[in-house]
């Protein structure tokens, strides 16, 4: 799917990281991007500069969702690229000893919730919902009607100590892949995974340096963290390529993740 006319775009997460550098990247290539975020100064900043559109969107409420893209459709029409990359870290086990007290403790309920309602619930409710506005939009070459992009992680299939909870988030992300795909085809909209592995990104920039030294051990090549820019091109790529569809491909430098 060519991008074309000022075709529009949302991108999840746009103020920072793999979405910033998706948005400038889609921007750059014609389309009208909306950024959802809560990071209200930078992402009404990154707006200005690519002549898009800021929303100020927390993915886990529902209200909240159905405001920005009420905006965005208000600014630039129905889009049809969706890009979600927006999501949170969070490390605890299963169970383990409080290291102050000794005293053992279940991984926090609240905790598990959150990274679910973040990573995998607003990544479903941004996908649907999209997906319900590009089913109103005309039909484009091979009858497509838009694309959908999620960000899961590695983690997914190789998920460390300590990653429960992200684990299971992106994991879900993987696994409604192919259903949505199988759901959307009639209407001509495609859904995609990424994969994502080491990238430079802000939830891997506040990692000591000798823990970022200790994973990039474990990237076969090119030997080194993933730039931001690597990614926006992966997302620009599947979008153009319209026979790519139910896939969740890794972009990772052929890395696989050790347990910790």
């Amino acid at each position: 799917m060519k991008i074309e006319n000022e075709m529009a775009a949302i991108v999840t997460g746009g103020a920072s990281g793999l979405g910033e550098a998706t948005a400038r990247i889609l921007a750059a290539e014609g389309a009208k991007v909306t950024l959802f975020d809560l990071n209200e100064e930078r992402g009404l900043q990154i707006a200005k500069e690519i002549g898009g559109t800021f929303a100020y969107v927390n993915v886990a409420d529902e209200a909240s969702v159905d405001a920005g893209f009420a905006l965005a459709r208000a600014a630039n029409g129905v889009e049809r690229i969706m890009v979600n990359c927006a999501g949170i870290g969070w490390a605890e086990k299963t169970a383990g000893r409080n290291r102050k007290t000794g005293e053992v403790q279940a991984h926090g309920t609240d905790n598990f919730k959150r990274v679910i309602e973040i990573n995998l619930i607003g990544t479903f409710m941004c996908m649907a919902k999209s997906a319900a506005g590009m089913m109103s939009l005309e039909p484009l070459a091979d009858n497509a009607r838009g694309v959908v992009v999620n960000t899961a992680s590695v983690a997914a299939q190789d998920g460390q100590i300590g990653q429960l909870a992200y684990a299971a988030s992106k994991g879900g992300i993987v696994s409604m892949t192919l259903p949505a795909a199988r759901d959307l085809s009639r209407t001509g909209i495609r859904v995609l995974t990424i994969l994502p592995g080491f990238f430079e990104t802000p939830i891997y920039e506040t990692l000591p340096e000798n823990v970022k030294t200790d994973l990039a051990a474990h990237i076969v090549f090119p030997v080194r963290f993933g730039r931001p820019d690597e990614y926006g091109r992966f997302v620009l790529s599947l979008v153009d390529n319209d026979y790519i569809n139910g896939e969740s491909i890794r972009l990772d430098a052929a890395a696989r993740m050790p347990p910790r």
